[in-house]
């Protein structure tokens, strides 16, 4: 038979069952409660402080009872509507006998009394004390530490982590679920640290109600009831030292849970499986069987008991040393320290690596801005424009280099290397002189621009004399942007080519599958895209450029130059967008039909091979007349693109990219038709 759907709702774990819960400890707290209703309420506080104590003593590491907080809290407001409940019982009934205020305050009461008041009062405040003063308060402080230094630690364990991330020991999903844990954890111990204060006042409160109840149930019973003194202060003991049995025992189980929560190692086992652990040792076992031993033969004291712990803890001992002994030809043979690693790690390869001399090493550990949150960025920043996941760039020290010296190195071989002069700072005069400032003259090393290593407090004026200022970690992150920029091709390897194609969105699967491994094969589109790369064209819209792959082979264009070309053509707009100026033209340089002619004559080979075979001479003569092209755009604040026909493009491009590699060259069929144009004249 279903249940019906109110019942569904409010099933353990839903939100209508939390919600019922909370409203019941305030219902509990203004509505007069009868007595089998009272127990049913007593009896479950007593099982879920159980329960929360037997999850404490069960977990591996706290973060496995994250709700703890959150339970703390609702139980202390439960446990504090029953005293409020009981309280209400005991002073507006307790005249009636011990058991106005439920079957379970009275049996408490008279068990811990045992007909005596004097003792059980006695031994009630005791208990009292050991839960205020002893467990309680011992919580909030190891809370309040544990808190402390899990806070104080944190911005050393997010470096670590940033350090393994940027070194390739770890991939980017395990730092995210490294630091999630880490923000889990913090903020546990925080909460922690806020929830055991409401441990100490419930505590308090205990201590309050019951003075309440003793002397306002004492007044009531003589004054109002007219109740001989002796029977009201039986029945009001009673019914006192019950119900704060009833409510210091739930809570004392409670603070021991909340101490045992906040004071777990950060060890996987269980805290029985860690105390056996170590305290099974047989060495241990053994003196404690020994002073045992001694203890039972002094004079006066008993002999049994202790004859029976020193056998107990001398079997242990015996054991414990037992298993602990194995013979040689079963011990697993110790690794040599000084074992070599496999040759596997020898010949691995790191595709980005950045060599740090030994003063410039507080660069990945200081403050912001961090290296590694400077490369970090760089990382996100080439996702987004070129559509290619840089590898993971590895960040190590090299005592040979000098202090002040990085290198940064693309497959092992040293790529661009520089300076820098921490805590300084690097002004740059964008107009190409040295500011006129107190400092160190250097060089930029990344574009090689004359640049002054200036101090801290000469920033303002540098900014205000129209200088650009970096600081050491930002120069290092531009030189490893351009360098990373100029080697993509080589970075895009096939793995990372799979990866990009096994990613495709949903939506595209039916192309990939169309391609590839029919038509063209991993190795082909990773040509393409490194094609692309070299020429600083993004491949985020990798779709359109599987599109264009499929025309080309559909034409049977199936030479690398051909596919470039289709692909190129189908991504114009991509690429007039990248070749925008500052003033929202295409800035252009023709090339002249006399040099269309000159160069298509000097093409020699196969068609899908051709070479371009033009005299030194002539070929000096036209890199002449472009650079007086590009000088003259340079001083108009142009970013000028040469374009040419389709067949020249790819031969002029490996002329034009020895000189100047950042200058686009683009054919006729690649400029959008809607882009606005500016001719800057014609080579």
């Amino acid at each position: 038979m279903a249940l019906p759907a109110w019942m569904i709702r409010a099933r353990p774990g839903s939100e209508a069952a939390l919600v019922a819960g909370v409203m019941l400890v305030l219902i509990i707290l203004v509505v007069p409660l009868p007595a089998f209703l009272l127990d049913a309420a007593l009896a479950m506080n007593i099982t879920v402080s159980v329960l929360v104590l037997m999850v404490a003593l069960m977990l591996t590491r706290p973060l496995e009872f994250a709700s703890f907080p959150q339970i703390l809290l609702i139980t202390t407001l439960f446990r504090l509507g029953l005293n409020v409940a009981t309280t209400r019982a005991i002073l507006a009934d307790g005249h009636e006998g011990p058991t106005a205020a439920g079957d379970i305050v009275a049996t408490f009461g008279r068990y811990l009394m045992q007909g005596d008041i004097v003792v059980g009062l006695i031994v009630f405040a005791i208990l009292l004390i050991v839960n205020h003063v002893v467990v309680s308060k011992g919580a909030g402080r190891v809370a309040e530490v544990s808190a402390r230094f899990h806070l104080d630690a944190m911005p050393g364990k997010q470096m670590a982590i940033d350090a393994e991330l940027n070194a390739g020991a770890i991939d980017e999903a395990e730092a995210k679920r490294r630091r999630r844990d880490l923000e889990e954890e913090s903020s546990f111990h925080g909460s922690m640290d806020g929830a055991s204060k409401f441990v100490k006042g419930d505590a308090i409160a205990g201590l309050i109600s019951t003075f309440i109840n003793l002397l306002g149930g004492f007044a009531i019973g003589t004054i109002r009831h007219g109740m001989p003194l002796a029977e009201a202060v039986e029945t009001y003991s009673i019914l006192t030292v019950g119900d704060g049995l009833v409510g210091q025992i739930p809570a004392l189980l409670v603070s021991v849970a909340a101490a045992i929560v906040v004071t777990k190692a950060a060890r996987p086992e269980r805290a029985d499986q860690q105390m056996a652990k170590e305290l099974g040792g047989w060495k241990p076992l053994a003196v404690a069987s020994g002073a045992s031993v001694i203890m039972g033969v002094l004079p006066g004291m008993p002999f049994l008991p202790f004859m029976a712990l020193a056998g107990m803890t001398g079997t242990a001992a015996w054991f414990a040393r037992a298993a602990g002994t194995t013979p040689a030809a079963e011990a697993p043979p110790p690794a040599a320290a000084d074992a070599e690693p496999p040759i596997s790690q020898t010949l691995r390869m790191d595709l980005l690596r950045l060599e740090l001399g030994y003063g410039l090493l507080s660069l990945a550990a200081g403050d912001a801005p961090r290296l590694t949150e400077q490369i970090r960025g760089i990382r996100r920043a080439i996702a987004q424009e070129m559509g290619f996941v840089l590898p993971s760039i590895r960040i190590q020290d090299n005592l040979e280099l000098p202090p002040d010296t990085y290198i940064i190195r693309v497959k092992e071989i040293e790529a661009g290397r520089g300076q820098l002069r921490p805590p300084l700072l690097l002004a740059i005069d964008p107009n190409g002189g040295v500011p006129d400032l107190p400092g160190e003259r250097a060089r930029e090393p990344t574009f090689g621009l004359a640049a002054l290593w200036i101090e801290e407090r000469l920033r303002e004026e540098a900014l205000a004399r129209g200088a650009t200022v970096v600081d050491c970690p930002g120069v290092l992150a531009t030189h490893l942007t351009e360098l990373v920029r100029e080697h993509m091709a080589e970075l895009l390897s096939f793995a990372e080519t799979q990866k990009l194609l096994d990613e495709v969105a949903p939506e595209h699967r039916k192309l990939v599958a169309d391609l590839m491994p029919t038509q063209i094969g991993v190795s082909g589109v990773q040509r393409v895209l490194q094609a692309l790369l070299a020429e600083r064209v993004s491949v985020r819209d990798l779709p359109t450029i599987l599109e264009g792959i499929q025309e080309a082979i559909s034409a049977n264009l199936r030479a690398l130059p051909q596919m470039l070309s289709i692909v190129r053509a189908k991504l114009a707009r991509q690429i007039t967008d990248a070749a925008r100026g500052p003033h929202g033209h295409v800035a252009i340089i023709m090339l002249s039909p006399d040099w269309e002619v000159a160069f298509t004559e000097a093409l020699a080979g196969p068609p899908e091979e051709r070479q371009l075979a033009i005299e030194p001479a002539r070929l000096q003569e036209f890199l002449e007349k472009l650079r007086g092209l590009l000088n003259a755009a340079d001083d108009q604040g142009e970013l000028p693109v040469l374009v040419c026909s389709p067949h020249l493009r790819p031969h002029l491009r490996a002329i034009i990219e020895r000189f100047r590699p950042t200058m686009p060259v683009l054919a006729q069929a690649e400029i959008h038709p809607r882009a606005r144009l500016k001719t800057m004249g014609s080579v």
